[in-house]
């Protein structure tokens, strides 16, 4: 009877125990609160995010062909000029003197000609009278050979003064472009943005072209792109890409430039047969691949190396539905690439599949399994417990 009545009183201490824990699990729930947040209709975009800088699309470095010393030099930096203009001169004396040579040179061999042409024709006229005095049986074979001698031998030397007039007359081409060589024209219209020498300053063009100022179109420029690789097959020309300067960054109203990629470089900038060769470089070093894109410049805003916040457009999607990407949790049951979102339904929490489409670094469109308007639980709040459950 005792083991009965202790069987009993456990089994009645039990059923307190699950009654008690049944209700403190009620009243646990009773207390939860949930932070939610509403599914939105809204533009989203997915974005590779880049630094970049400007530099004209068009320019040209002037140089020097000629050595010798600057004696004007009309124009400076921030100068507008037009093709034809005139940017440099250089002291021509040496080239003109050396043209004046030439010149002479020419002038002495053309009298050389003349001498030698008349000899020739001495000699041409000696052998014809030597021929008529043969049909007259009146000459010596050996007078007709000397005759005929003298002729070549004239013939050879007018050739030969042709043939120095003509060398001279190249040498004193060339001698004639370098004396025009001394004043140097724009090649093209645009800036002048650099100027790299001083009026007075000897010029050595020797071994090497010294670059006297550099010209720029201004009205287009292009920005000089460095993407990861981590992101670079993601970019393809004509996307569209959007960027702000860093001057731009402090705005309330940062203005934004659009235009679409040109070209993104085959290799990394900088890179030669011998680096492929090299051993593969340490983890930590960045591979950094160049994409190219143009912008108007016609109102005079952007200027070179200036720093350029990039986005390029990689997918986008208007008035889409989007929940906060942190709410997605993955259902590998499901399939790898298989998701739900915790929802807030009639004050319970249920979990919902749903079908993915452009996501960014804080939102994700929904295609299906969510209506506008429904409450996404961000996170479980246990206000007597002190703690917060989230649910990423």
């Amino acid at each position: 009877m005792k083991s009965k009545a202790v069987k009993r009183r456990w089994a009645l201490a039990l059923v307190a125990v699950l009654v008690l824990g049944a209700l403190a699990v009620q009243a646990g729930r009773s207390a939860e609160q949930f932070e939610t947040v509403a599914v939105e209709q809204s533009d989203i975009r997915a974005t590779v995010a880049a630094v970049g800088t400007l530099k004209p699309s068009s320019y040209v470095d002037v140089g020097a062909q000629v050595s010798g010393q600057i004696t004007a030099l009309p124009v400076a930096p921030g100068d507008q000029v037009q093709q034809g203009q005139l940017l440099v001169e250089i002291d021509p004396s040496v080239q003109q003197a050396t043209v004046d040579a030439g010149r002479a040179s020419l002038a002495a061999y053309r009298a050389q000609l003349a001498e030698q042409q008349a000899q020739l024709l001495l000699a041409r006229q000696q052998l014809s009278r030597q021929r008529q005095l043969e049909r007259q049986q009146a000459s010596r074979q050996e007078d007709i050979q000397i005759a005929q001698a003298n002729q070549a031998s004239a013939q050879a030397r007018v050739a030969h003064v042709q043939a120095q007039m003509e060398q001279t007359q190249a040498t004193l081409k060339a001698d004639e472009a370098r004396l025009g060589y001394t004043r140097i024209y724009a090649p093209m219209s645009g800036t002048v943005i650099g100027v790299q020498a001083r009026e007075g300053q000897t010029l050595n063009a020797t071994y090497q072209t010294p670059n006297i100022l550099r010209i720029a179109d201004l009205s287009t420029m292009t920005v000089w792109t460095s993407v990861s690789e981590a992101d670079i097959r993601r970019i393809k020309p004509g996307m569209t890409v959007t960027f702000t300067t860093l001057g731009e960054q402090g705005e309330t109203q940062a203005r934004q430039w659009q235009a679409k990629v040109r070209q993104i470089m085959p290799a990394p900038e900088g890179s030669t047969q011998e680096d492929s060769a090299a051993t593969t470089p340490a983890a930590t070093q960045a591979i950094m691949y160049t994409v190219l894109f143009d912008v108007d410049n016609e109102d005079g805003e952007l200027m070179p190396q200036m720093t350029a916040q990039v986005l390029f457009e990689i997918d986008r999607a208007d008035q889409a539905l989007v929940v906060p990407l942190v709410t997605l949790r993955a259902d590998p049951q499901r399939g790898p690439d298989a998701y739900t979102v915790p929802v807030l339904a009639q004050g319970k929490l249920q979990e919902k599949p749903v079908s993915l489409g452009v996501r960014n670094r804080h939102q994700v469109q929904v295609l299906d399994g969510l209506s506008k308007g429904e409450q996404v639980v961000l996170a479980v709040v246990m206000p007597e417990r002190g703690w917060r459950w989230l649910q990423w």
